[in-house]
């Protein structure tokens, strides 16, 4: 990060006051935060339990990669670039709590070896409350569709 504790040029930003703050609160930038959302995802295409369920769905890694460094960016930095919606696309996965504790060691890993110790904690934090967050998501959704509708 620069010294005049703006945003390096490689984080697009809808909030630099606030990233820049990030920034230097956790040592983190753009280039580890790519860092941490490639070798992660590396490891996930080859982890025995999750890589096949990433496969049968992201055929085309690259957009997805993009995606998820803009995920992480507003996650991690407020950056407030991404504006995707995580849930829909987690809620009809074939998963369950066993599969979001794999994805979280592998990420805690990940960040431990990318980021700066206080940046590999900030992302870990926010990854475990993902991870909560999408599992109540795929059990809800499975409760709302096992239950049969009333016929009146």
């Amino acid at each position: 990060m620069r010294e005049d504790a703006t945003p390096s040029p490689q984080i697009a930003t809808l909030r630099p006051e606030m990233t820049a703050h990030l920034m230097q609160q956790t040592g983190l930038d753009g280039d580890i935060l790519t860092a941490l959302v490639h070798q992660f995802y590396a490891k996930i295409r080859k982890d025995a339990m999750l890589g096949p369920i990433f496969a049968s769905r992201i055929k085309d890694w690259d957009p997805h990669l993009e995606q998820m460094v803009a995920f992480w960016h507003s996650v991690a930095l407020m950056t407030g670039t991404y504006h995707g919606r995580p849930m829909p696309a987690h809620v009809t996965l074939p998963v369950n709590w066993t599969h979001f504790e794999r994805w979280l060691e592998l990420f805690r890993e990940t960040a431990h070896e990318t980021c700066p110790p206080a940046g590999a904690e900030h992302v870990i934090e926010r990854a475990e409350r993902i991870a909560q967050s999408l599992h109540f998501g795929v059990q809800d959704y499975a409760r709302a569709n096992e239950q049969v509708p009333v016929l009146r």
